[in-house]
């Protein structure tokens, strides 16, 4: 890495001053004094001028046509330079600006005093209107190597490495010894380079490494628009939207109007899903510069993925489930770079598909949103419930879990409890499952499953079949007494839907006698006997 940059320039207290030239050449009107301006300078390995100091040159006697007013003048001029320059050797930039200024207004022909200005207005960090005051002192006098050193300095704070390369260069053939021009030289070509890998990275969507080249470029030209730029929409694109966003925001206090700066600060909130307020950024930023290509494009699909949401909520409120599964599938295919937008995308054709029960198809969208957005909230709900109808309540009280920590309401806090219900309950043998009865089921319903399930598992109906199939009958039949014991007695019936462990409540189901069950439901009129008519054969014989 190069060294951080060396001053502008040193004064010069001692030798002759170089005659004063009147030039017949036109020159460009000194501008009138600015406001001083309010905060530090930018500073970085570029420090402009860091510490850069006003040139002390006598401007000498035009010569033989002098006339007493220009003799005059030219001392006026060169009392408020001298004024300029203790201002300066103060660091009160303002001041020194100021009288270098009147200095160039009364004798608006020294290259001296232009590069003082320049100097100045570098540590101010204004770098174009330094720049311009630079250019201005060598086109008063070529062979002014401090001219050509700020200028070149000004360039590539400014970000133009190319146009401050010929400028070094330019000092280097005036003073080839000149150390500060080779180094600023090299300042100049390792920003090329930078450049050139950024726009590399860029295109192979490495941000990361494209911020890294940028910050890199910044510590050189601190005032470049461009690097700032290509860096914040880089950080856009990498989710970092604050960052990015300040960055677009200080650009454009200093100038409102720069569409690269408005096309950020849209993206930024495009991404973040406030389309309507990325749209109107866009919009601007196109009343700037209408061939602006990139804010074309992400105003076009801005608007796409806007219509295309609001249609396919429309159709979800209107119960067109189906249609709005199209519409929501069609958005989703607009922009894959957008996130935040898409994660809502997947959550609400989950929701779709939820309504048509296609309740696989609905976690796949919400793990999809999910993946986009760990932070989305609605998502997990929404796969949690499918989670749930699907009796995956592992996974259920999994997502009701993230919930929770996340927003510790009492309505998660309820819903996770249902879920470790459920999850609990799904251990233990499922009694209605047993019975073939649904969990709303009657108690006469429960009667008539019983007998049902009771004669076709018991074990003298089976004694004749391979002692496998006995035994598999046999534990059938003792679970459907285990079901009837349970799902006939309200209490029970109540402890086991609560998910309430019934072995401690006190009923060991290990020593639980289906036969006594048999009989007892069976027992008294309208009872029956099983009555061999043969090997294997049985009839019922009822009282």
């Amino acid at each position: 890495m190069p060294p951080p940059r060396s001053s502008a320039g040193a004064p010069c207290r001692s030798g002759p001053a170089p005659p004063y030239r009147r030039r017949s050449r036109p020159f460009r009107p000194s501008p009138r004094p600015a406001p001083p301006r309010s905060g530090p300078a930018p500073r970085g390995k570029m420090a402009a001028a860091a510490e850069a100091e006003c040139d002390v040159v006598m401007a000498a006697p035009d010569g033989p046509g002098e006339t007493d007013s220009d003799e005059e003048a030219r001392r006026e001029a060169e009392a408020f330079k001298e004024q300029g320059n203790a201002y300066y050797a103060k660091k009160d930039y303002n001041e020194a600006f100021n009288y270098y200024t009147k200095a160039i207004d009364t004798c608006p022909n020294n290259a001296s005093y232009y590069g003082n200005r320049a100097a100045t207005l570098m540590m101010l960090g204004r770098f174009r209107e330094a720049l311009e005051d630079a250019q201005q002192s060598v086109r008063l006098d070529d062979s002014f190597v401090r001219g050509h050193l700020r200028e070149g300095k000004c360039h590539l704070s400014l970000g133009n490495a190319m146009a401050a390369s010929r400028c070094f260069q330019r000092v280097l053939e005036l003073d080839h010894k000149n150390t500060q021009a080779q180094q600023e030289l090299k300042n100049a070509t390792t920003v090329l380079e930078y450049e050139k890998i950024a726009e590399v990275d860029f295109e192979k969507r490495d941000f990361r490494k494209v911020v890294f080249c940028m910050d890199r470029a910044l510590e050189f030209a601190p005032a470049c628009h461009r690097f700032k730029i290509l860096k914040a929409e880089c950080l856009a694109l990498l989710g970092r939207y604050p960052e990015a966003q300040s960055v677009a925001s200080d650009i454009l206090r200093m100038d409102s109007t720069n569409a690269d700066a408005l096309y950020v600060r849209g993206l930024c909130l495009y991404y973040e899903d406030c389309i309507e307020k990325a749209v109107q950024f866009f919009v601007q930023a196109l009343r700037m510069a209408p061939d602006h290509e990139k804010a074309c494009l992400a105003c076009r699909n801005a608007k796409a993925l806007k219509a295309k949401k609001e249609d396919g909520n429309k159709a979800f409120k209107k119960g067109n489930y189906k249609l709005a599964y199209e519409l929501y599938t069609e958005a989703l295919g607009i922009d894959p770079n957008n996130i935040k937008t898409n994660a809502k995308l997947y959550c609400n054709r989950g929701t779709v598909n939820s309504k048509l029960r296609k309740l696989e198809e609905a976690i796949d969208d919400c793990t999809n949103a999910v993946k986009l957005d760990d932070t989305y909230v609605k998502a997990y709900l929404r796969r949690a419930q499918c989670y749930m109808d699907t009796e995956q309540y592992e996974d259920a009280v999994r997502d009701y879990e993230k919930v929770y920590q996340t927003e510790k309401t009492k309505e998660h806090k309820q819903l996770l409890k249902n879920a470790q219900v459920e999850l609990k309950k799904s251990k233990r043998k499922d009694y209605y499952k047993i019975l073939g009865v649904n969990k709303n089921a009657s108690e006469d319903e429960i009667k008539k499953a019983y007998r049902k399930r009771a004669l076709m598992h018991h074990p003298d109906r089976h004694s004749g079949a391979s002692a496998e199939v006995q035994k598999e009958e046999e534990k059938k039949f003792k679970e459907v007494g285990e079901a009837f014991t349970i799902l006939s007695d309200p209490k029970k019936k109540a402890r086991y839907d609560s998910g309430q462990d019934l072995e401690e409540d006190g009923l060991n189901m290990g020593e639980f006698d289906p036969n006594n069950i048999f009989k007892a439901f069976f027992s008294g009129p309208g009872g029956f006997s099983f009555e061999a008519s043969g090997p294997g054969n049985f009839f019922f014989q009822f009282g």
